[in-house]
């Protein structure tokens, strides 16, 4: 089955698929807009596997142009809206993307470029649409053909997509459902952006149980976000760690009442178990699902069931269901004994075919169905994973191989800091001295001495950071992701 037929296959036709700050869209209504759309691409002549691009902020729009596209057999080309003109021209030629649907807002700002390929604006005449034709769906549609290319996150110069089919949507779509029971009922807060894999997942398991997407397409100022999900009554809120360190460190969610909210979704990254502990304080009776996945997995390739969150504190979990998980050394390709590191390997589904035009990186990453991840991880004696670092993101000082993510979540156990980021940086006799970035509470006082003090009690000495760096922000990509590329262009000293 085509996904689009797949995700709107619901008999709630009259319950609400969006909420907006300006709009309320019901499933019939959203169902006319992606039939306009579908209008749009055959009278352009778009083809099965053409590449069609999506620029702008989360809507219905945007959703209704990304399920049209899939529905005519086209390929979803999803853009970031953080992208520069040069970017993004750069991304549409590297697809060749034979059409544009582009937001209004987005329109008017990059017009030039914009009309260098053929568009379609995406604004509020769409809701006024009537009824079109609905064609019936394809029970011979063959779903191991590309759906989607998902840019993925902190690469630079050339371009890399990655390959989705409707096959790994729609199996990791179900994978999720299953995990987090969901239904129609649900109200899912929506603050990551669709063009992003773990917001598309969002999309994909919310249409296809009929529940309502309750859309923000800002959080700079958190509050707002709270407020609405206190007057939508939202059932279920997901985030990246940037996402929570400011919820809970910089905010009144902790001690706000939101009764409604029964399920939390966290992954895009490891996020401390300090924090996680205050998430479980402050809601004691809602669901936290900790979950890890990859762009190249479609999203999803583990969970934490909520009721292990106390006793297995900091683990990932085990693969969803459908998804093989393994961790497995580097030098011989065995699986590890428990406390061993080594890789993370999946199989499923879900695990995309590769990259876009990329064979080279496609035979690094992928192999005989299995996806190498890049993640170096533990296991337990029950098999629980536990990540320690990035590959790219371990720090080799001293002869010692230092996981970042234990330097951070020493400093992170410190009630004034929101954020912290600890990177290498060359030296010829240490190899790589450490350096922490550090983001504290709005008015505290924490000197940089008190946290180096703090460090020098609770890490072992080759993990004590050479200086400690308090800032404003941290430099993220597109998915709110800290880009440690970028803080290692920073001096030491």
């Amino acid at each position: 089955m085509n996904t689009t037929d797949y995700l709107l296959n619901n008999s709630n036709d009259n319950g609400l698929a969006f909420i907006t700050k300006n709009a309320t869209v019901t499933y019939c209504s959203f169902k006319r807009i992606c039939a306009r759309l579908i209008h749009e691409l055959n009278n352009e002549k778009i083809e099965p596997g053409n590449r069609v691009a999506i620029w702008g902020v989360n809507s219905p729009y945007w959703a209704a142009a990304y399920l049209a596209i899939l529905k005519i057999g086209a390929v979803a080309v999803p853009v970031s809206t953080l992208l520069s003109a040069d970017s993004f021209k750069r991304n549409m030629t590297f697809a060749d993307c034979k059409y544009l649907f582009v937001d209004k807002s987005l329109y008017t700002r990059f017009v030039s470029c914009c009309e260098e390929f053929p568009y379609f604006i995406l604004d509020d005449t769409l809701l006024k649409t009537g009824d079109l034709d609905w064609d019936v769906p394809d029970p011979n549609f063959d779903t191991e053909l590309d759906a989607a290319l998902m840019f993925t996150s902190g690469t630079t110069g050339q371009p890399r997509a990655v390959r989705i089919t409707h096959r790994n949507i729609q199996a990791n779509t179900e994978s999720i459902i299953k995990y987090l029971d969901l239904n129609s009922e649900e109200r899912m807060m929506v603050i990551l952006p669709f063009f992003y894999c773990y917001g598309a997942s969002l999309l994909h398991t919310h249409l296809r149980v009929g529940a309502t997407l309750v859309l923000s397409n800002s959080f700079t100022y958190s509050e707002t976000v709270i407020d609405l999900m206190e007057t939508t009554k939202c059932t279920g809120f997901a985030g990246v760690p940037s996402t929570y360190h400011t919820l809970l460190r910089n905010s009144t969610f902790p001690v706000r009442s939101l009764p409604n909210l029964k399920i939390f979704q966290q992954a895009g990254g490891k996020l401390y178990d300090s924090l996680l502990r205050e998430l479980i304080n402050s809601y004691p009776l809602a669901k936290i699902y900790v979950m890890y996945g990859q762009t190249e997995a479609t999203a999803r390739l583990s969970y934490l069931p909520p009721e292990l969150l106390n006793s297995k504190l900091g683990s990932i979990g085990r693969g969803i269901p459908g998804v093989s998980l393994s961790v497995v050394r580097e030098e011989d390709g065995e699986y590890v004994q428990a406390g061993e590191i080594g890789e993370i390997v999946a199989s499923g589904d879900n695990i995309s075919p590769g990259y876009y035009n990329d064979k080279e990186a496609t035979q690094e990453k992928f192999s005989n169905g299995m996806l190498f991840t890049g993640d170096m991880a533990t296991v337990d004696e029950q098999g629980f994973i536990y990540i320690v670092d990035r590959k790219s993101d371990f720090i080799k000082s001293y002869g010692y191989r230092v996981s970042s993510y234990e330097v951070e979540a020493c400093v992170m156990q410190i009630p004034n800091v929101v954020a912290a980021a600890a990177v290498g940086f060359p030296d010829e006799q240490a190899g790589e001295l450490i350096k922490v970035f550090v983001i504290l509470c709005d008015g505290s006082t924490l000197k940089s001495t008190e946290i180096m003090d703090f460090c020098h009690v609770h890490l072992a000495r080759h993990m004590w950071p050479q200086e400690i760096i308090i800032t404003k922000s941290f430099p993220v990509n597109s998915h709110g992701k800290v880009t440690k590329s970028e803080l290692r262009k920073y001096e030491i000293g």
